[in-house]
């Protein structure tokens, strides 16, 4: 049976192996970090952004595309040949979220299996696989519902980038930089999606199947940049080893699922709405608006990535849990606006309920925005808090930092799924009642029900404030039970 000390040894091993590896990083030694580490730590944080920038947009290339491919007015085909439903629609939004959800685990495991600098060059070159698809498959009216699926759901390979990409830079940063750097990280990830709406909004405005392909045309290159870029200006790092006992340890750690939980509020709604909203805006029982979809679709996920790394900096400041039952709140709010701006049958009233509508949904991405950052924030202190609870010493830091990053692999894959549900509720809510309305009340029953389980376990008397602050009392580590 292996020591915490023989492990620590076993990780600094220094071995032979081709790529760019460094194998002695301490970030928070502070002579370290100013003389070295924070220029290379920011070196790759740049990269990682580009990388993982393009692999969001390629997630959520079919939110954008569904917009042409919606059946007309009549319920014939548009003007790309294709004839898909508003239900349809939302499926083929939703399934590359759920793919994309079940690959951020073991994409978290690709980065201490083969080395950060390493993966993000294979995993960007993976994204040329899914805009080749596309592009064969919108010159193709004549597919089937179910070929469509499947083309889509490759594209889910763009959402495991975001795990990988996260679990590399919480690395790097010293504890104290973490929220800005990981907000920073996953907000350029998230302004993916408000590009890829806006540019592709713009390079499919005529319509047909050769204008939906030239998305792939722009996004093959865009990924053999980023490949190109992590080769020459990226690294590894030896400390972020292969430990699946560590991330086996933070899977039994009752705090992880509870992250996971709110995670699924935070960056699932930011991703499911992001993927929902031009489709919302076309549907014929709202707006029946294709050019209001792709001219103003975008806005949200841009207003809710630029809102992103704004969260993790209150959270290092008055504290994750704090701004996350905030964000909550906020999502409720805009929830509850949404709802008043729809009519009995599903309808928008009049015009100006146009304006409460998207004045709503804009609250939504920004709290959810800031929810993103607040709530990936407190999944590192969390663990830093036990580390020192620990002793604190050099080792059990360690340790912690690594339970960490296999806590935030877990919660990013089981937040993600979010992304599928939310276009899937909407679905289903508008089949059965021809309206969001539904929808909309149960997005609004667990935004209520997240800010209390966030209240319970971080911010009330005896509960572990997540902001990496003492106590008030002494917590006590909850674990979940097995077996």
């Amino acid at each position: 049976m292996s020591t915490p000390a023989a492990d620590d040894a076993h990780s600094r091993r220094r071995v032979h192996r081709s790529g760019r590896w460094i194998d002695e990083w301490n970030p928070e030694d502070a002579g370290f970090w100013q003389s070295r580490g924070r220029s290379i730590a920011r070196r790759n944080l740049f990269w990682s952004v580009i990388a993982e920038h393009f692999g969001f947009s390629v997630w959520v290339m079919w939110s954008i595309l569904v917009v042409k491919m919606g059946a007309n007015s009549h319920g014939g085909p548009g003007p790309a040949g294709f004839s898909l439903t508003t239900d349809q629609q939302l499926w083929l939004v939703a399934v590359p979220s759920g793919v994309g959800a079940f690959l951020r685990l073991p994409y978290t495991f690709a980065v201490p299996t083969f080395g950060g600098r390493n993966w993000t060059i294979f995993s960007a070159l993976l994204l040329v696989v899914p805009c080749g698809l596309m592009m064969w498959a919108v010159r193709h009216p004549e597919l089937s519902f179910g070929s469509l699926l499947v083309i889509a759901a490759v594209a889910g390979v763009g959402g495991g980038n975001f795990a990988s990409s996260m679990t590399n830079i919480s690395f790097f940063f010293p504890e104290r930089e973490k929220g800005w750097a990981l907000g920073l990280n996953a907000a350029g990830g998230n302004l993916g999606v408000a590009v890829i709406q806006k540019l592709g909004a713009t390079m499919i405005a005529a319509g047909t199947g050769a204008a939906l392909g030239r998305i792939g045309l722009i996004y093959i290159p865009l990924a053999i940049i980023a490949a190109v870029g992590a080769l020459l200006f990226m690294d590894n790092l030896s400390e972020a080893r292969a430990d699946y006992g560590a991330t086996a340890s933070a899977a039994k750690r009752g705090h992880t699922w509870v992250m996971s939980f709110l995670y699924i509020g935070t960056f699932g709604s930011f991703i499911g709405y992001s993927t929902a909203f031009p489709a919302l805006l076309k549907n014929p029982a709202l707006f029946d608006r294709a050019d209001v979809a792709l001219s103003y679709g975008f806005v949200g996920a841009f207003v809710g990535s630029l809102a992103r790394p704004f969260g993790g900096w209150l959270g290092d400041r008055i504290g994750g849990a704090r701004v996350t039952v905030a964000a909550f709140a906020a999502m409720t709010l805009g929830g509850l606006g949404a709802v008043a701006s729809i009519g009995p049958k599903g309808k928008i009233l009049d015009h100006p309920n146009f304006g409460l509508f998207f004045a709503s949904f804009m609250l939504l991405f920004l709290a959810s925005g800031i929810g993103n950052g607040s709530t990936y924030r407190m999944i590192p202190a969390i663990f830093a808090r036990r580390g020192r609870e620990l002793g604190g010493d050099e080792t059990t830091m360690r340790r912690a930092r690594k339970e960490a990053a296999g806590a935030l692999g877990i919660c990013s894959a089981v937040g993600a799924f979010g992304g599928f549900l939310v276009p899937i509720i909407y679905a289903q809510s508008n089949k059965a009642y021809r309206t969001i309305a539904p929808a909309l009340w149960t997005y609004i029953g667990l935004f209520i029900l997240m800010a209390v389980v966030t209240w319970w376990f971080y911010l009330r008397r005896g509960g572990l404030e997540a902001a990496g602050e003492p106590a008030p009392a002494p917590a006590r580590e909850l674990v979940t039970t097995t077996g």
